[in-house]
């Protein structure tokens, strides 16, 4: 869809915000799919470019845990199936899903995903007081690809909030030190968001001339944010994206 210069830099701006906020705290879709919407692209299509755009960004953050990752290949043979398999059904959940039901539940999506930014350092606290500086193990640790595969779910038909969702997740299930299950929340999140991205690629959903200019951006973005690491809090920081989305929620349902 033709798109003014106006808007291009609109969404150039908010991918740029998105990048580095999450190489900060985490939540850019929070950003970016508001003003993808308010430009006038429909919710469905916003989503799925959305998704396609910011998915480089997962690659990235699973390389830098390279080490941790290869150590736990065993895990990693049924929870990659298992993600890729979430992925793809939330993918194509969301392309049958009706334009007006996406638009109905965005909201719902939105609040949901910036309580779960606002429990993620709760979270990680809790994670950090039960880990060990060793490894356990659970019994049948294939039972774990079970709720992964349903977290993946939900991070292929919306994403926002689904690294917290994945941590939890593993937290639950796995006894393991916070810096392993981190390393595979990465894993899980990047093969659950580059299986939808590859399903939305022949979707004819994607608005290309603003995925380009949101990956550019979000790009641009992840590297400034790293360089504002140790400036800025990150919880300051998530306190403001999480009342952002629940602003922008509240302004879902108002507009209906």
């Amino acid at each position: 869809m033709p798109l003014e210069p106006f808007e291009y830099l609109l969404i150039a701006l908010a991918a740029v915000a998105a990048g580095a906020v999450n190489a900060l705290a985490g939540g850019g879709t929070l950003i970016t799919f508001p003003v993808l919407t308010a430009v006038g692209i429909p919710a469905v299509a916003a989503n799925v470019t959305n998704t396609v755009a910011l998915s480089p960004g997962y690659l990235g953050a699973t390389l830098a845990q390279k080490a941790e990752i290869l150590d736990q290949r065993r895990r990693l043979r049924f929870l990659v199936p298992a993600a890729a398999l979430g992925g793809l059904t939330g993918g194509l959940l969301l392309l049958n899903t009706s334009e007006k039901l996406f638009r109905e539940l965005v909201p719902y999506l939105i609040l949901l995903a910036s309580l779960l930014l606002a429990v993620q350092e709760p979270l990680r606290r809790r994670l950090v007081a039960r880990s060990t500086t060793s490894p356990g193990h659970v019994q049948d640790e294939r039972w774990t690809a079970v709720p992964v595969f349903f977290a993946a779910i939900y991070g292929g038909y919306f994403g926002a909030g689904l690294s917290v969702i994945v941590l939890a997740v593993l937290g639950l299930v796995l006894d393991d030190s916070l810096t392993r299950l981190n390393a595979l929340k990465q894993v899980v999140s990047f093969v659950t968001n580059s299986t939808a991205a590859l399903l939305f690629l022949f979707s004819g959903q994607v608005v290309w001339s603003a995925a380009v200019v949101m990956a550019v951006g979000a790009m641009a973005g992840g590297a400034l944010g790293g360089r504002l690491a140790g400036r800025i809090q990150p919880s300051t920081l998530r306190r403001l994206v999480v009342t952002i989305g629940v602003i922008v929620s509240i302004i879902y349902f108002v507009r209906g």
